[in-house]
């Protein structure tokens, strides 16, 4: 199984990009479903989480202009991300952990400029 992600590209700040992730087959008993960003010079972080029964969790820099969304039945999530700055800028990964294993998406690259 393979997670696709799509939706990443270049804005100017204060704009808003929205983040798809698609699984390629049905995964079972996802427990967690996330997003993470590799922002130049520092390691990667989980921006925004999503668990099972649908509680969210989101990094304090983004708390409030993202919103991380999931489609059980497409085995889809996506990110909507409002008022982006330069920091923001990054390659966005998508993630969901099931009871046997940990998937990754290839990464979108997510470029604010001022």
């Amino acid at each position: 199984v393979q997670l696709q992600a799509s939706g990443g590209g270049s804005v100017q700040a204060g704009e808003s990009l929205r983040l798809s992730c698609t699984a390629s087959a049905k995964i079972s008993g996802v427990q967690v479903r996330a997003w993470y960003r590799h922002t130049p010079g520092a390691q990667r972080e989980m921006v925004a989480s999503i668990r099972g029964g649908g509680t969210t969790y989101y990094a304090d820099s983004v708390e409030g202009r993202f919103r991380i969304s999931r489609d059980i039945r497409k085995d889809q999530i996506f990110l909507q991300m409002d008022s982006l700055n330069v920091d923001d800028t990054g390659t966005y990964y998508c993630f969901m952990k099931s009871p046997w294993r940990d998937y990754w998406g290839e990464g979108t690259q997510v470029t604010v400029s001022s």
